[in-house]
């Protein structure tokens, strides 16, 4: 059952007591979407809220320009497309499926009611915008305070920290990324140009702090990341 699920405690769900979390997932509809599938589409004024319960997704904006920003990567036990819901406004970013993914759709109506009436989901609410704005204001205050090659290192570190798995027999300090993002992705999390994005991880990779092969990146050794990117051993999702 999706009560039992071991969410991760920096998730939506993860911070939910059990009872709460059992009530919530019995009022929402579940829905599968194969890879690369757009869950919430930017620009649309549907008032649903989405419970990823499995999978990876990515959170991409585009400009009248063109072109198109990676804001963020969501995992299993995390709400998206609440921004909109509650604003009622336009969605302001296209939700896409890193691979198979499943979520619980939630009428915007129905979660205010629940959140009225569920103190710790309000909480739960709560911690995690204010966990999302802190992210964002630590990216700006990278974009002024670290260069490039520090900057790419303190989103890899980070991405880390929320996504990644440890390989077999390394102690912890190997890891798979855990999620699928192009150099352009990760140039567009830092706040980088493709090209400067590109140089600074091949010197991340010269000094054998990550290793790349298809749309795929490994860390090689975490602490040496953490401390190369001046970052404490903290999740900040």
């Amino acid at each position: 059952m999706l009560v039992n699920h071991a969410w991760p405690p920096s998730t939506f769900l993860g911070r939910l007591r059990d009872a709460t979390r059992e009530e919530l997932l019995s009022q929402s509809t579940p829905k599968a979407y194969p890879p690369h599938r757009a869950l919430l589409q930017q620009g649309e004024d549907n008032r649903h809220v989405l419970l990823i319960t499995s999978g990876v997704v990515k959170v991409v904006a585009s400009a009248e320009s063109g072109y198109d920003m990676l804001l963020a990567v969501r995992i299993a036990g995390e709400l998206v497309g609440e921004m909109a819901a509650f604003e009622e406004r336009p969605r302001s970013g296209t939700v896409v499926a890193c691979g198979e993914v499943t979520a619980r759709v939630i009428q915007v109506g129905t979660l205010e009611a629940f959140l009225t009436h569920h103190p710790d989901a309000m909480r739960a609410v709560l911690h995690m915008l204010c966990s999302r704005l802190r992210w964002a204001n630590q990216r700006r205050i990278d974009f002024q305070a670290y260069d490039s090659l520090t900057r790419l290192a303190r989103v890899l570190a980070e991405l880390c920290q929320a996504h990644a798995r440890p390989a077999p027999d390394s102690d912890g300090k190997r890891c798979d990324l855990g999620v699928t993002l192009t150099q352009k992705e990760l140039a567009s999390l830092a706040g980088l140009k493709l090209n400067t994005a590109e140089k600074s991880l091949a010197t991340l990779t010269a000094r054998g702090l990550v290793e790349r092969s298809y749309r795929n990146i490994t860390i090689c050794d975490v602490p040496r990341l953490l401390e190369f990117a001046k970052l404490v051993a903290d999740n900040p999702y």
